[in-house]
């Protein structure tokens, strides 16, 4: 006999399954995409990392136990977090403007947000070059106001405000999806129950935002952990990051081992941390929201 479903009120007939068999069918291209592009590259430089020049661990002794590249990793990871909290605080308020206000103006800041994708990362960054140098548009500005000029290109804050910049959209666009479906009403029931304004949007809409906090950071934090053209072009040699040492290894110095050694073990801290922020994530996930009355 057919299996049926009760739907609206009368038995409807339900739709045959697709096999198994049909479905692992269509799953094979994205299997092979990723064994091509992603496997099968990170497990060659898992095995260089450990067999060239020679099998062993010398190549990440060598990777830890180096002074500058203990520095890089280290800066790598504090611009990653550096960048994100900076991307955090801006676009937050941001996306919280786009979901309170209306349709034209919502449009409008959503153009906004994705203008970056239709530029080049290129021309982005040579934009940024022409604003930060000595005589550029920031430091003209910072000294008719008494601050500057500052040095800002061919250092460590340049390349933070360039991966700021760049990574903003990916912190944006995830915490606007997730504020748009948070029903406003809660945070109005929660101030007609005698919380302030303040407390209502900490305890009721922040927590509520949180998946979108959790989502956006991790798309700017695993980006800017990689990120080579923007360090390399409004950076220093002396404030380089790990995918700048890598290529440097690779490209100039044909120490595979060397370079290997050093993507895995961004590899495997970037997992580890990972596995923390979904922990974290999840313990929080479990607490409900509390509103205190005052």
């Amino acid at each position: 006999m057919t299996e049926t479903a009760l739907i609206g009120g009368a038995r409807q007939p339900k739709a045959p399954r697709a096999s198994s068999g049909r479905a692992w069918l269509l799953l094979l291209p994205a299997y092979a995409l990723l064994l091509g592009v992603f496997v099968y590259p990170v497990l060659e430089s898992v095995w260089r990392s450990v067999s060239d020049p020679t099998l062993g661990l010398d190549n990440y002794v060598w990777a830890l136990s180096n002074e500058n590249n203990v520095g890089v990793i280290l800066r790598t990871f504090g611009n990653g977090l550096l960048a994100t909290a900076i991307c955090l605080a801006l676009a937050y308020p941001y996306a919280y403007l786009m979901t309170i206000v209306g349709a034209r103006a919502r449009v409008a800041l959503v153009v906004i947000a994705l203008i970056p994708f239709w530029t080049s990362l290129m021309i982005r960054t040579f934009a940024w070059i022409v604003l930060l140098q000595d005589n550029g548009v920031v430091n003209t500005l910072l000294g008719a106001i008494g601050v500057g000029p500052l040095e800002l290109l061919r250092t460590n804050t340049g390349v933070i405000i360039g991966l700021s910049q760049v990574l903003m959209p990916f912190m944006v666009l995830p915490l606007y999806a997730v504020m748009s479906g948070i029903d406003l009403r809660l945070v109005t029931a929660a101030r007609s129950l005698g919380a302030r304004p303040s407390v209502a949007f900490l305890k009721v809409f922040v927590p509520l935002s949180m998946p979108g906090v959790i989502a956006g950071s991790l798309l700017v934090f695993i980006q800017a952990l990689g990120f080579y053209v923007t360090p390399a072009l409004l950076g220093s040699p002396a404030d380089s990051m790990l995918a700048q040492s890598i290529y440097a290894q690779v490209s100039g110095l044909l120490q595979w081992g060397r370079g290997g050694a050093l993507g895995v073990i961004l590899l495997v801290v970037t997992v580890l941390l990972l596995a923390v922020i979904g922990l974290i994530a999840r313990v929080s996930g479990r607490r409900g929201i509390n509103v205190k009355v005052l």
